[in-house]
């Protein structure tokens, strides 16, 4: 169980640090629920304490395990489709996990297709939602600005 000021990642929305744990009650029972502030996206989120292992719910990795991570998914090689909607379902599904290393590829991989042949406006936005999550991990992890957080990520796959 996490506790107020803990720094975790929800998968599909990124990092933030939990505001507030609230105890609300739904039809006689108490159910515990963790406000999650994402300052990248400026939303505020309510996780259930209960299914958080479930949806992929994790704390944010430090520095060093961070920037490795970001460093090797530049390295692996990322099958994707020729099929634009089977791509799409099959990055979508690799966010999802919430596992930095695949989100990573996923921003890779898409960049690297934007700069080939250009990307369709729903592939866009996956990369944008990818590229959001991994620079709010950055941003918390490393404690630093979102400028900062970008540099490093142009850096990186560049």
């Amino acid at each position: 169980m996490y506790k107020k000021g803990d720094k975790i990642v929800y998968p599909l929305y990124g990092a933030g640090v939990i505001e507030d744990i609230e105890h609300i009650d739904i039809d006689g029972a108490a159910h515990t629920y963790y406000a999650l502030n994402i300052s990248v996206n400026n939303l505020i989120i309510k996780v259930s304490a209960t299914k958080a292992a479930d949806l992929g719910v994790r704390s944010i990795m430090p520095k060093d395990e961070l920037l490795a991570a970001l460093a090797e998914s530049k390295c692996t090689e990322m099958e994707m489709s020729d099929n634009w909607n089977l791509r799409q379902k099959e990055n979508m599904e690799r966010i999802k996990t919430g596992d930095l290393h695949q989100v990573a590829q996923v921003f890779r991989c898409l960049l690297m297709r934007e700069r080939e042949r250009g990307l369709s406006t729903a592939e866009k936005k996956i990369m944008t939602t990818a590229k959001q999550i991994i620079l709010s991990e950055l941003m918390l992890s490393i404690d630093i600005e979102r400028t900062e957080a970008e540099e490093i990520l142009n850096t990186t796959f560049n």
